[in-house]
């Protein structure tokens, strides 16, 4: 049993009981069905790293094929659908680095593990790009950086596509001792894939959604005091 079926199993026998009781009082049946995110057939559904380089060496797919993939997936999922609100923007740019990287991987080979694989970061976490990095908030949604961060420049510099900005708890839940985990001014509440009226848990709450939800395989959270943890968990 892969990870996702296990989650699903063990989180229907709950889903089950509960809306079983929200029914009781007179919702009406279906409410199971509406509070869970479905995906259809995927791909790339579970798909990592290893595999994914095997297929692009193999010619299967490039780096180019997997991020419209994924592109396409997050706006079937994340902004339509079951709208999970766990991507706060894609990288206008993520096709032609792709190209690019399948043009180095045919001229000159792989850069290594994550030559040509797309990663999404938290915005907390600066990107020298078009993306904004604003930690979930409007007050910092402009300017754009100037530079990268540690983290992003280490990727791009291994041949990783900077996918998108995660969602998060604004501020990386330093907003508020009452905020809501998940929740920012720009994007709104990150839901939980599997139960989407529960806690997607944060502050790295987009980050974990998104894997979650096969929207990327890869990526980046940062933790403080249980931002990655809880999303975890």
């Amino acid at each position: 049993m892969n990870r996702r079926n296990f989650i699903r199993d063990s989180l229907m026998g709950g889903a089950a009981a509960v809306s079983g009781a929200v029914a009781c009082a007179g919702t009406g049946p279906g409410v199971r069905s509406q509070n869970r995110t479905t995906p259809g057939e995927f791909e790339l559904d579970e798909v990592e790293i290893a595999q994914l380089q095997l297929a692009m060496t193999g010619g299967k797919h490039s780096a180019r094929s997997v991020v419209e993939a994924y592109l396409s997936r997050i706006e079937a999922v994340d902004r339509q659908g079951p709208a999970l609100h766990s991507v706060l923007e894609t990288n206008p740019d993520a096709i032609p680095i792709a190209e690019a990287l399948d043009r180095e991987r045919r001229d000159r080979g792989s850069r290594g593990p994550l030559h040509g694989i797309p990663v999404l970061l938290k915005d907390n976490l600066d990107t020298a790009d078009k993306m904004h990095t604003s930690a979930g908030s409007l007050a910092l949604f402009d300017p754009i950086p100037t530079s990268d961060s540690f983290v992003a420049r280490r990727l791009r510099d291994a041949g990783a596509i900077l996918l998108g900005k995660a969602n998060l708890s604004e501020w990386a839940n330093f907003r508020s001792n009452r905020s809501s985990s998940g929740w920012s001014a720009r994007g709104g509440q990150c839901k939980n894939p599997y139960v989407l009226d529960r806690s997607p848990c944060g502050s790295s709450s987009g980050s974990a959604v998104a894997v979650s939800a096969n929207l990327v395989t890869v990526a980046i959270g940062t933790e403080t005091d249980g931002s990655i943890v809880c999303p975890s968990h």
